[in-house]
Order: structure tokens, then sequence, then C-alpha cells
């Protein structure tokens, strides 16, 4: 869908009566949260008991794409062999990039049959909780954290580190916060606060209120997002909701296409940022970019694991690949040489 598509679309729910964004006021607060509309959600969830708070994702059986490393009718008769889990990634290309090129790896220089590879579309939490059920052999995934627990309780076998992607803090041009290129990214959140709040008791006349769209939905974005507002001592998403706190449960391309079409702060990958059309990020300007510095609040680490559940069958293909995604003239060299719109998303792993 094209950018000022995806805006009308937004304008033509709201007349028909099926906003794309629904307003949900807790009894207790004057307070409203938003969320997407049902027919186009991120997820499908199901609700826990009167608390439409609490949203449970269900996991699918179907994978948003499978490749076949060009090798087609002979890679369908033996059928899929690895199945990867992954969010941000999975949309620009890599995994699919990383798909193809291990295949004909594997059939090169190891004489296998060609084999199919399923990415499965997920965010981080998504993406270990499909490792964790045996849905998928492996999942990228971006919270170290949350990936230790997983490792700890014995869901998954090994993790290896495989690219670094960098988060950035995009905002609209007019820049209603007033942040400032020398702020670091704590002192531009706090900014983001403060002017949100400002603008909820005294309602901007000559520009849009300053608005922070959150993905709100257990992503590694969503993770940083949040400890980045809890560092600066701020919980927006707490029961009186701030208004300024847009929750918009999506996965990162659709993510900033609403943060342009509605000109709000977010927290963006940049591997999603250089992959979307110009017609989206024209509308937003970048305010601060992370490095490669594992100290950078902003560097957004990407890890394979493995999962335990590998069938018998696989696991020594779902093994080689663990190993050829960290060499340097496999996992690594296609990592180096993945562009979009003459630029490389990715750095590769330290």
């Amino acid at each position: 869908m094209m950018f000022f598509d995806f805006l009308n679309d937004i304008f033509n729910r709201t007349k028909s009566g099926h906003s794309t964004f629904s307003e949900l006021s807790d009894e207790k607060s004057s307070s409203s949260t938003y969320v997407c509309a049902n027919d186009d959600m991120k997820h499908s969830f199901a609700s826990s008991g009167n608390d439409a708070g609490i949203l449970t994702p269900i996991l699918r059986s179907k994978p948003s794409a499978i490749y076949d490393g060009g090798y087609r009718e002979r890679a369908q008769r033996r059928g899929v062999c690895l199945r990867i889990a992954n969010g941000g990634a999975g949309q620009t290309g890599l995994i699919q990039a990383w798909a193809n090129a291990f295949i004909r790896y594997m059939v090169t220089h190891k004489g296998v049959e060609p084999f199919q590879v399923a990415w499965y579309l997920g965010d981080t939490t998504e993406s270990l909780a499909f490792l964790a059920s045996g849905e998928v052999d492996v999942a990228v995934t971006y919270n170290p954290a949350a990936e230790s627990q997983l490792i700890r309780t014995g869901a998954a076998a090994e993790t290896v580190y495989v690219f670094r992607d960098h988060f950035l803090l995009v905002g609209p041009k007019s820049n209603p916060a007033k942040l400032k290129e020398d702020d670091d990214i704590l002192t531009m959140f706090s900014k983001i606060v403060s002017s949100g709040n400002a603008d909820i008791v005294s309602p901007p006349r000559q520009r849009p209120p300053t608005r922070f769209l959150s993905r709100y939905d257990k992503s590694a974005t969503n993770i940083k997002e949040s400890l980045l507002f809890a560092t600066i001592g701020q919980v927006p998403w707490a029961l009186d909701c701030s208004k300024w706190y847009h929750q918009y449960p999506r996965f990162p391309k659709e993510a900033l296409e609403a943060a342009a079409a509605l000109s709000e702060y977010a927290l963006i990958d940049k591997g999603t940022w250089l992959d979307a059309p110009d017609s989206v990020t024209s509308h937003l300007k970048i305010f601060k970019i992370g490095s490669d510095n594992a100290n950078d609040l902003l560097l957004n680490p990407a890890h394979a694991l493995l999962g335990k559940q590998v069938s018998a069958a696989n696991q020594d293909l779902c093994k080689a690949f663990m190993i050829w995604v960290t060499a340097s003239n496999g996992g690594q060299k296609v990592v180096g040489s993945f562009e979009k719109n003459g630029h490389v998303l990715y750095s590769k792993a330290p």
C-alpha cells in the first residue's frame, strides 16, 4: 500500500465507522488507549476474562514465505527442512537472502538434496514463543535478556550473534518537542514526555500535538522504548495512560507508515527505515541513530537461537545453518552485502 493510500485508508475507515484506531476507555479513568482495528491487527488475540487489556498472541501455523534457493521442483519434493522466525529482517528481505544462499551452499558444497526454508513472521516475543513451542527451528531475535531465559529454561540449545541493527528515533519535521541534534537519547525522550504532557493541558492550534507511537506489542522495539522511558522515570503506558502515548501494535513497516501519516515520534530499526520508500520517510526526520558501540543505548543486536525441539531428520541441517550464519564467507558475507536503496542495512556480528 502506497503512503497516501495508507493515509486515505485511515480516513475512509473512520468515515465508514471502521476506524483504524479503536478507542478503548478504562472505566476507572478518563484516559484512553488506542489500538488498531480488528480487521487488520498485527496479531490474532485471545482475551482473558473481562480484562480487555490482557491480550495473548495465538501462534500461527503457516509461514509467511517459503524459499527454495532457485531449485523449485527439486526443493519442493524434499519440502521445508528449516523454519526461521523473525520480524524486521524478514520484512526487509535478509532472511530470504540468507535462506537462498544457505540452500545453494548446502547443495553445492555439502552435496545435499535441495530443500526449502520457511520464514515465520513474528516479533521477538512471538519468535521466542514459536521456538519454545517447537513451531520453528531457529529464532532470530533482538533481546539478550529474553534469549538468555530461553537458554536457561532449556527451550533453546544454543545462540549465536548474527548481525547488528540499530534503532532510530524519528519524528515529524516540525519537531514539536524541540529536540536538538546534540541531545542524548534520554534527553530526547524527556522532551517528548514534557511536550506531550503540555500539549494535553493546552492543545496547540498552529501545529500537530506531540505524540509518540509505540508498537506496544512486546517486540524488541517496544521493550527498548519501554526501557528508555523507564530510565527517565516514566511509564506512559500505565493505568492512567498518557494521551500522547499512541499504542499501535503492528510490525515495523506498518508502524513507520503510521508514524509518518500521523506526524508522530517513534523508535524504529534502521533496516526498516532504509527499506521504506521515500513516500514514507520524506515525511519524517531522523533525530538520533544508534552506532555499533556495544554501550550505545540504540544498538539492536540480533542473535539466532537453535531450538531444542528440532526434528531428528533436520537436526544436522539446522546445526549447519548455525555454523554457516556466523561464517565470514557464509551468512556474514550476506549481511555485509545486503543493500536496499543503495545502503547496507545491517552491520556484521562483532
